[in-house]
């Protein structure tokens, strides 16, 4: 069983450099790439599972936190969708390196992360890339692509927007007992920069996605909207009647780690 590390890279330059920690373990081909969620980081219940389980596979995991989250530096105020897109481009384009897979990766997103997923693929497939550095297959958790746009400033009263627009942020009370939070007028705006639900989504690899009908966070018809915009034919949608966003308890873990080992198994 491979001994997981932990390592920092740098991405960006002067002012906007940041150092950004990762989490890798070396194992077979295809590796787990995972990219959290809003808020979120690398040591949540989803993402250690999938360590844990990509070790008791033989497979190889990396995991990071994106900046202004976790163990990870710079502040996260300064996040954009944007910075965050150019963090996971940098470490999954190092993933082969990080943790000795010299193959594909499934990668994973949660939320946010199933934003950052996509972009990560359009990315990927704009530079041609192959290789070392190609996915396999996609599982995206509560994906919230548009999130900004869709589910945070079209359902803002106008104060809010007010706020965010003269003050530069505003700050949102958590329903997770972590405090509020700000929401930027740059995070907003950036995010207009990278929006997907209004043409074709070009992957490239089988898609499957996990969707808690009860989600209160990203509503469940958000995902349909998704998968209408998927333009492959190799998409799932499985929609779990009785889940929530986080979709961590046990058989919500379970549906995961299975779905991961038949896209591994099609790889």
């Amino acid at each position: 069983m491979a001994e997981e590390t932990l390592s920092r890279m740098e991405v960006g330059t002067g002012e906007a450099a940041r150092g950004i920690a990762i989490r890798a373990q070396a194992g077979k081909s295809p590796g787990i790439f995972w990219l959290g969620g809003f808020k979120s980081d690398m040591r949540g219940t989803k993402a250690e599972a999938l360590a844990a389980h990509a070790a008791k596979t033989d497979r190889a995991c990396l995991r990071f936190d994106y900046s202004g989250h976790g163990e990870s530096g710079g502040a996260f105020e300064a996040g954009t969708i944007s910075r965050w897109l150019e963090e996971a481009l940098a470490v999954f384009e190092h993933a082969a390196t990080l943790s000795g897979s010299l193959g594909p990766q499934i990668v994973v997103g949660s939320s946010m992360g199933g934003w950052i997923a996509l972009l990560l693929a359009r990315a990927l497939a704009a530079k041609g890339r192959g290789g070392e550095a190609k996915m396999a297959g996609l599982v995206l958790i509560a994906p919230a692509p548009d999130f900004t746009e869709a589910l945070m400033w079209a359902q803002m009263s106008p104060e809010v927007r007010r706020e965010i627009e003269e003050k530069g942020a505003w700050l949102r009370p958590s329903q997770y007992g972590d405090g509020p939070y700000p929401i930027t007028r740059a995070l907003i705006e950036d995010g207009r920069k990278h929006l997907l639900l209004d043409r074709p989504v070009e992957i490239g690899c089988p898609v499957r996605i996990l969707q808690g009908v009860l989600d209160p966070d990203v509503p469940w018809r958000h995902a349909l909207k998704l998968v209408s915009c998927l333009a492959q034919d190799d998409v799932v949608l499985t929609l779990v009647k009785d889940g929530d966003h986080r979709l961590s308890r046990p058989e919500d873990i379970e549906r995961l780690l299975r779905v991961v080992d038949e896209l591994s198994g099609e790889a």
